[in-house]
């Protein structure tokens, strides 16, 4: 029987997973988010979930039954990957920035097993409305912008800065659900297994 096993530590993630009946084991990886020279957000979130994935697989050891998921998110402004707020003041301006225009939001999954890997991105648009210094300053007082990348989480508060979006709400949450069935559906994993 294979075991599919989540290379992240994101709740969002384990709910997704389970949103769409698939149980699964979590693992902790640490991989270096740090984007290469002149590396595409695409091919830097490419990169990263690849690599969780592997991460993962590298401590399960041999296990021939052991399928790993690796997943990665990044928003993309005017060519610019925006990353997780280091502190108050960047994530007012990262919320400033993104504020009255539209953005990318870039999610890759990727799965890996000792025979081989698969990885899918996903592109979506998401457009704001105009945000201001002290809302956005409140709303990292909530605390829920601090791991987020772009400084935001769409299913959480920021949902209220969201005027339209184009493409998948899941992967904007970090997990495009309709790819990654796919994908468990080429390593033999299904999905909607009863509880």
């Amino acid at each position: 029987m294979t075991t599919l096993y989540l290379a992240s530590g994101s709740p969002r993630r384990r709910e997704l997973l389970a949103q769409i009946g698939v149980p699964f084991v979590s693992l902790m990886t640490s991989v270096d988010e740090t984007p290469l020279p002149d590396e595409t957000p695409a091919a830097y979130v490419e990169r990263l979930a690849r690599a969780k994935a592997a991460a993962g697989l590298a401590t399960l050891g041999a296990d021939e039954q052991a399928v790993v998921l690796g997943a990665d998110t990044t928003v993309v402004l005017d060519g610019r990957i925006l990353g997780k707020p280091a502190s108050r003041e960047e994530c007012i301006a990262m919320l400033q920035s993104l504020g009255g225009r539209e953005h990318e939001v870039l999610t890759a999954v990727a799965l890996a097993s000792v025979q081989h890997s698969e990885a899918r991105t996903v592109s979506s648009r998401v457009g704001f409305r105009p945000v201001d210094a002290v809302e956005a300053g409140a709303y990292w007082d909530t605390g829920e912008p601090a791991d987020k990348a772009g400084g935001y989480a769409i299913q959480g508060f920021a949902a209220v800065f969201v005027r339209h979006l184009q493409g998948s709400y899941s992967a904007v949450v970090g997990l495009p659900l309709c790819e990654t069935a796919h994908l468990l559906t080429e390593f033999g994993i299904p999905f909607w297994q009863p509880k």
